[in-house]
């Protein structure tokens, strides 16, 4: 694969083009709508991480000598908790990487430089990608349905780098999809240590969980004859969920967790809020179903 190696910025690409703060308000100007022009790397830190401090220049080193092919925006989470708390920040220093406005690669702690110019090369390489490419066109064809296409687009990934995790996460997908959660499983174990913190592995693990607790949640009739003798039945509304979810239903899924929050957030600590954020994981942080959802629990955790 192509990496970025060291050298110039390119003409008109200087530092501080490239790289800037940004804060809650600005982040869909400064990294949503800015990776559909070219990939952005977001770097959440706090000024008492340690580790921040050494990945921090390590980054803005890399990506001014990439000249251009990408951006860095960095967050500050103390200042932004609620950016953080969307995108589920659990350990910090935290990188995401978005390209065409979605989330497409990350990684937790502070790497060695090699490993950041590898990342970023991912991301920014010279020349066309072929790997990256067939990423692509795997994941194309699972959204559209075409999940043996898919499989075999990820397999013949996984030929050439069978470490590659965004192929490991998309192959265990194909699987979820297709109930075949034994699979699932096993693809998913030979993920290497390395990435068991990249975004795609974390996202698919939380599907094969969902999944798993879907197929335990009942049958939804009896659900919403406990909902409706006892609105505030909270577990029933949890178990509903996962029941709708296990019909794809997602907005039908997120609502009755909605509306568990709303009549008591912290029944049962927070119970309700916490399986909406691990849908959100499943689902991708910039999928349509999390967006929406994302948006109506904000306005019921700070009305």
């Amino acid at each position: 694969m192509n990496t970025i190696i060291g050298g110039p910025a390119a003409p008109g690409a200087a530092p501080a083009d490239l790289i800037k703060d940004s804060d809650t308000k600005n982040f869909v100007k400064d990294v949503i709508q800015e990776s559909r022009k070219v990939p952005v790397i977001v770097d959440f830190w706090a000024p008492w991480c340690g580790p921040c401090k050494q990945l921090g220049p390590v980054l803005e080193k890399v990506v001014t000598q990439a000249g251009g092919k990408v951006k860095l925006v960095k967050v500050n989470i103390d200042e932004n908790q609620q950016i953080a708390q969307q995108l589920r920040i659990q350990s910090i220093p935290a990188v995401y990487a978005f390209h065409h406005g979605q989330p497409v690669d990350g990684f937790v702690g502070a790497l060695p430089e090699s490993r950041v110019r590898e990342f970023i090369g991912r991301l920014g390489g010279e020349g066309a990608n072929p790997v990256a490419e067939a990423l692509e066109a795997a994941k194309e064809a699972l959204e559209q349905g075409a999940r043996d296409e898919a499989i075999e687009i990820f397999g013949e990934i996984l030929k050439l780098e069978a470490d590659n995790p965004a192929a490991i996460a998309g192959l265990a997908r194909c699987y979820i999809e297709a109930d075949d959660l034994a699979r699932a499983k096993d693809v998913l174990a030979k993920a290497p240590a390395s990435a068991q913190n990249h975004t795609e592995i974390a996202g698919a693990k939380a599907a094969l969980a969902l999944k798993e607790q879907a197929a335990k949640a009942g049958d939804t009739a009896a659900l919403e004859a406990r909902i409706a003798a006892d609105p505030k039945d909270h577990q029933a509304r949890i178990d509903l969920a996962h029941a709708l979810l296990a019909r794809n239903d997602r907005e039908g899924a997120a609502a009755q967790l909605l509306e568990s929050i709303r009549l008591d957030r912290k029944w049962n600590e927070e119970a309700a809020r916490q399986e909406l954020l691990k849908f959100f994981e499943a689902w991708g942080q910039m999928d349509p179903a999390t967006i929406a959802a994302r948006r109506q629990l904000s306005s019921i955790l700070f009305r």
